[in-house]
């Protein structure tokens, strides 16, 4: 399965190594990235859905200068639940570009205004909610989203359009439909 990164959830966390005499600890770091939102003046995990993304060091995947990942395309391994959470690993980021099959969309609502999750048509049947946190007015939703696909908020529905110059790169833009709740 391809992946191109359009953007992080506001979380990450990681783990090195256990053998602090491995001179590759630190490279083969696992890095893992979930929804969060302000609590209290600091970004937190309020998780209605319980998942996330990972990133392995030796994969490709430099912490440090994550935006260089942005409309990267990955080879991933198809989502899967372990323990009760949603989990997806980003295998190795190819070195060529090529036409993804989904596209990891954080959605915010600054940016889409708030979503109805959970309610019945507020996600086309083939987008897979991966991670979503919630307190009070705030939310941040992580999710895998094939070319055209779709989520509806407050403010109407969305769409993950590829640039038809690279389609490997897409936007999340508002179409003219009714917002979830309305008819």
């Amino acid at each position: 399965m391809l992946v191109t990164v359009m953007g992080f959830g506001s979380v990450w966390r990681w783990r090195f190594g256990k053998d602090p005499s491995d001179p590759r600890r630190f490279a083969r770091a696992a890095y893992y990235n979930t929804t969060g939102v302000p609590v209290n003046g600091s970004i937190r995990t309020r998780p209605k859905i319980i998942g996330h993304a990972r990133f392995n060091g030796v994969a490709g995947f430099n912490p440090n200068y994550p935006s260089r990942m942005i409309n990267r395309v990955f080879e991933c391994e198809e989502p899967c639940i372990w323990q009760g959470q949603n989990k997806v690993l980003f295998k190795h980021m190819l070195a060529t570009t090529e036409r993804p099959d989904y596209f990891l969309v954080v959605a915010k609502p600054e940016q889409t205004g708030q979503l109805a999750v959970g309610t019945p048509g507020w996600k086309a049947d083939d987008t897979l909610l991966l991670s979503f946190s919630e307190c009070r007015d705030q939310q941040e939703a992580m999710l895998l989203m094939p070319a055209f696909s779709w989520i509806r908020s407050e403010l109407g529905t969305f769409f993950v359009e590829p640039v038809s110059s690279q389609p490997w790169v897409a936007r999340l833009r508002l179409g003219i439909a009714q917002p979830v709740g309305e008819s």
